[in-house]
């Protein structure tokens, strides 16, 4: 079996293949001939279905990167097949872009969940498939690596030891109490939709910013008093005290909300911010915190107890300049910087090369290491706000809200492993 070209024969010295198209007949997507031709050159090939799981045991799919699955209406018959090629690719750490024309939801759905990694429609928009590529030849953040120090959970139903999570915003307005309400949810629900799956985790978030915290709003809850009344004498505080002063959203998730009025940021002190922590990790598996923006006596307290610290960014001056006083501040009193772990809220595109560039030399100049990308959540994340629900109820099919629910994924992942190793 030979891998044909669409153009001249491809000459002995020629590179190794990095894609092929696989399809019925090529000539019936000319659009997608072009945009291979112009964004790899000859390093491609094409290849028909039934070739396709023949080449795959061949030495020459050894080089290959990625296939390009191009169907229409005519092909839906062969769905078992097209299943069966998108099965062998990922086997062999090949990622497919599904190119589809006229093919019903359902057989898309079908395909995607197979395994396919990127879908774009037929015709193709301007573009459109290079940017696939750029996708998936973008290694992806690694939020795991932000969570190596999370411990197994948990032990008991009485003790859990649940995984501190601190979320804090390096300025105003960076996404940080969206950070926090999203992924808490996010944990709150990992096993939703999964056949088989361990009763989903018990989940907490704090909202720690005594002041202008808008948890509440976020999620549409009520502010109790009780909370005032908590925090005042944490001493005396015991389990069913710290669950009684929290509100439920949609009985998934457990909310500690901020009081009902403004609250000096020093009325409680780091003892009590470690005996309300100290509370949560006994009742949850996961204990989420939204940290206020400025420093108080107590955040040395969290920045201790918690596993990950997620310090949210933009790119912005104000931004860089907060996140470099911060970093001098805690080496200054000797205290673990390394903990944070950085997330570029609003990062640039996969296209945009200049974003990309000024994201290197943010990281260079302050240096740190950026850990994670989220995408501009827009409007949906205004209108989620609003409406006081997650992400994951608003906008379901948000980038921003795909990103989060995948880091929740890898830090449970790891909360999972780490446990099955003990």
């Amino acid at each position: 079996m030979a891998i044909h070209a669409p153009t001249a024969p491809t000459p002995p010295s020629a590179a190794p293949l990095v894609a092929c198209t696989i399809s019925r007949d090529v000539q019936n997507f000319d659009l997608l001939i072009e945009d291979m031709e112009a964004t790899l050159g000859e390093t491609w090939g094409d290849l028909g279905f039934a070739e396709a799981l023949a080449f795959f045991t061949q030495p020459d799919a050894e080089t290959l990167e990625f296939v390009a699955m191009a169907i229409d209406a005519e092909d839906e018959e062969n769905i078992v097949l097209l299943t069966e090629i998108i099965t062998r690719a990922k086997a062999r750490r090949v990622k497919v872009i599904l190119i589809a024309e006229d093919v019903t939801p359902a057989a898309l759905h079908q395909l995607l969940r197979t395994g396919a990694d990127e879908f774009v429609p037929y015709p193709l928009p301007e573009g459109e498939l290079a940017a696939a590529i750029d996708r998936l030849r973008t290694p992806e953040p690694e939020p795991v690596a932000a969570a190596a120090a999370a411990p197994a959970r948990p032990k008991t139903a009485q003790n859990r030891e649940g995984v501190v999570l601190a979320v804090h915003g390096m300025a105003g307005g960076v996404g940080s109490t969206t950070m926090a309400v999203n992924l808490a949810w996010e944990l709150a629900n990992i096993g939703q939709g999964a056949k088989k799956a361990p009763p989903d985790p018990k989940v907490c978030l704090l909202d720690l910013d005594l002041q202008f915290g808008s948890v509440s709003t976020f999620l549409d809850l009520p502010r109790r008093e009780a909370v005032f009344e908590l925090l005042s004498d944490t001493e005396a505080m015991d389990d069913e005290a710290f669950a009684g002063a929290m509100v439920s959203h949609q009985d998934k998730l457990s909310v500690l909300t901020a009081p009902a009025d403004i609250l000096p940021m020093d009325m409680i002190s780091s003892a009590d911010v470690r005996r309300v922590i100290a509370a949560a990790r006994r009742q949850f598996d996961y204990v989420v915190i939204d940290m206020p923006t400025t420093l108080v006596n107590w955040s040395e307290a969290v920045l201790t107890e918690a596993h990950v610290y997620f310090a949210i960014l933009e790119l912005d001056m104000r931004s860089a300049q907060n996140t470099l006083r911060l970093k001098r501040a805690l080496q200054a009193e000797d205290l673990p910087f390394d903990k944070l772990r950085f997330a570029l809220n609003r990062a640039p595109g996969f296209t945009d090369l200049n974003g990309k560039n000024r994201v290197k030399r943010l990281a260079e100049s302050l240096g740190i290491s950026i850990e994670l990308l989220l995408s501009d959540g827009g409007r949906a994340v205004t209108q989620s706000a609003d409406h006081g629900q997650p992400l994951a109820t608003s906008a379901p099919k948000a980038a921003l809200r795909r990103e989060i629910q995948k880091l929740a994924q890898s830090l449970h992942a790891l909360g999972q492993s780490s446990v099955e190793a003990a």
